[in-house]
């Protein structure tokens, strides 16, 4: 029997172009050796994401968005479980649970993901708009994107004020409170828009997030 080609070796910059392709972002990583929430042999988590301006019309363009329920999960799991093949690796996502993966413990070991001071993850470039469509666990050491500077630190956190009934706070998510809202008239700016705190977010502001997507994973989350 012939042995198993190998799998050449990959640095971040090839990987990067890979996701690019498909309007995803790299928006960190983390080496790790046995550790449990990982599977065996993982040496390279890099963490994928929408990336603006471009993700939302090349998604809608697929054929997953269909009539059939969860397109956006169905696209990534197609998208990025063939990257992951390819690269000999494995791929997680933070959907299809239970058991769920940590990506939120994951994303604050990345340097360039933190929490916020309302709790949410805000992302360097993408303040709080960040999210993470799947992972990459990989049995190489690859090179990953350098720490940068949280960009909450210098700044007057307007998410704190933003909510407009208070169910955002330094102590957590008022999750009822907050779909209280969304079922008020007054709420439908948060529905169709996205979260007042999140756009508050002076970085989130600066990031090209179209309304389209946001008012779709509101309607998601509040159906």
């Amino acid at each position: 029997m012939e042995p198993a080609a190998a799998v050449p070796p990959v640095s971040l910059a090839a990987i990067a172009a890979r996701a690019a392709a498909e309007r995803l972002e790299i928006l960190g990583g983390f080496h790790a050796e046995d550790d449990p929430s990982l599977p065996a042999g993982t040496r390279t988590v890099l963490l994928l994401g929408p990336a603006e301006p471009g993700f939302w019309a090349h998604l809608t363009a697929q054929p997953e968005w269909d009539s059939a329920p969860d397109p956006v999960d169905r696209w990534s799991r197609r998208v990025i479980g063939r990257m992951a093949c390819d690269l000999g690796g494995k791929a997680l996502f933070p959907f299809g649970g239970p058991p769920y993966h940590p990506f939120y413990q994951w994303a604050l070991r990345t340097g360039r993901v933190w929490d916020s001071p309302v709790r949410f993850l805000v992302h360097a470039t993408q303040g709080l708009f960040v999210s993470f469509r799947g992972a990459l666990a990989l049995k190489e050491v690859v090179d990953l994107p350098p720490p940068v500077p949280k960009p909450c630190l210098t700044c007057t956190a307007p998410c704190l004020t933003a909510c407009p009934v208070e169910a955002l706070s330094g102590a957590g998510y008022d999750v009822p409170r907050c779909h209280g809202h969304l079922d008020s008239a007054p709420g439908q700016d948060c529905m169709t828009k996205g979260c007042a705190a999140r756009r508050a977010c002076p970085v989130s502001q600066a990031y090209a997030r179209v309304p389209e997507q946001s008012a779709y994973h509101m309607r998601q989350f509040h159906r």
